[in-house]
């Protein structure tokens, strides 16, 4: 009777990933046991991918191994760059010159996926967060994370930053097993900052049977993104789910595996283990979503770096001596007529801009939105989400 229903367990297991795979789009997903690192499921978990907000996790890393060291303390003072206070969201909206604790910076990152508070650890702990990104580089490579490559510490777009599902289990699992005296923080469903109650965003967290927390993400190109940790009947999973096509997708699949996974822990093989998978063959990250830059043809976008476009300057605090005329354009009339050799006048410049074609750029409304411009190639402007949970 007992192996009946061992056997019936492991039947429901394999169903259950089966119909979690027959029914979602492509994605790079891996559970793992937290006890030993032994696979209990995984797809294309050595596939390379975008990480989106999942970097704050190495970011956290790198925190707690400061603290450890005694570096620095939790109610340590930080206090906010004009770098920091430039981050899209999603954020805590500091000001430069803002100061918050680390703790506070730990919590918000947490619970909000803040990249301001991301970016102020990250300057405080490596001067800038070039110098930052390359050490998070360093460390993952010391952690066995041998697909894996930090070019900012948010997430936020860059074609350079890429890992696996499989390389972030790693991550997840080291940060459970080295750092048990800040591991609770991952739990935590809301913050207290300077008097405003901060709720959680991560509903995995929020809802799953034994969730003990752990991070959210999303661009465009990762598509949404989850790292769940959760613990039932005294055993403890660690999941990583990358390429959702929707929010609520990502939930689903996590938990859904998460479900198999419990159900068919005697069936594991020990001979699958995270520490021996194959990381040689990662390949080329795919976009993921119909947004944003590479939107198109769902391939890699062909600049080295994405930018950001800050809020648009006040153009018109600078000064001409023609009334509605644009500056860029007066300035070109100007240089036309230079080369010409011929007399400048006020009328040949309106006649200069009149044929000109270009239009005025809108001023941005809002700056705090979850929307950026992205330059591409060809000098089309195209927007992509930012809000990285």
């Amino acid at each position: 009777m007992t192996k009946v229903k061992l056997t019936l367990l492991i039947l429901n297991a394999v169903w259950l990933f089966a119909v979690s795979e027959a029914s979602y789009a492509r994605h790079a997903a891996i559970i793992i046991d937290a006890d030993n690192g032994n696979v209990l499921h995984e797809v294309e978990a050595t596939q390379s991918w975008y990480p989106a907000s999942l970097t704050k996790l190495m970011t956290l890393y790198m925190t707690f191994d400061a603290l450890k060291a005694g570096q620095i303390h939790l109610y340590d003072t930080l206090t906010a760059s004009m770098h920091a206070s430039q981050q899209p969201n999603s954020k805590l909206g500091l000001r430069r010159g803002e100061h918050l604790t680390v703790e506070d910076a730990i919590l918000a990152i947490i619970t909000r996926s803040a990249n301001d508070a991301s970016v102020v650890l990250a300057e405080h702990l490596g001067d800038t967060e070039q110098n930052f990104a390359t050490n998070m580089t360093a460390k993952a490579h010391s952690l066995g994370m041998y697909n894996t490559h930090f070019m900012n510490a948010t997430g936020l777009p860059n074609n350079w930053q890429v890992t696996t599902s499989r390389d972030m289990a790693v991550l997840a699992w080291k940060a459970q097993r080295n750092f048990p005296e800040y591991y609770h923080y991952f739990a935590a469903h809301s913050f207290n900052f300077k008097g405003t109650e901060l709720r959680g965003i991560n509903k995995f967290t929020a809802s799953y049977p034994g969730a003990e927390g752990m991070k959210t993400g999303f661009t465009c190109g990762s598509g949404f993104n989850l790292i769940g940790s959760a613990h039932q009947n005294g055993k403890r999973l660690i999941g990583v789910v990358m390429g959702g096509m929707t929010s609520k997708e990502r939930y689903q699949l996590m938990m859904q595996k998460m479900d198999a996974s419990f159900a068919n822990l005697t069936g594991t093989d020990p001979a699958r283990n995270i520490n021996t998978m194959s990381t040689s063959s990662a390949g080329s990250p795919p976009y993921q979503l119909d947004c944003g830059n590479g939107a198109a043809t769902h391939s890699i976008p062909s600049t080295s770096r994405v930018s950001y476009t800050p809020r648009s300057k006040n153009t018109g605090r600078i000064k001409t001596h023609i009334r509605n005329i644009q500056p860029k354009a007066a300035i070109r009339a100007r240089i036309s007529a230079k080369i010409a050799n011929k007399p400048l006048s006020k009328k040949s410049i309106v006649q200069a801009v009149a044929k000109s074609t270009v239009k005025p750029s809108a001023k941005s409304q809002n700056f705090h939105k979850p929307k950026a411009d992205i330059k591409t190639t060809n000098k089309v402007k195209t927007t992509q989400k930012v809000a990285l949970h």
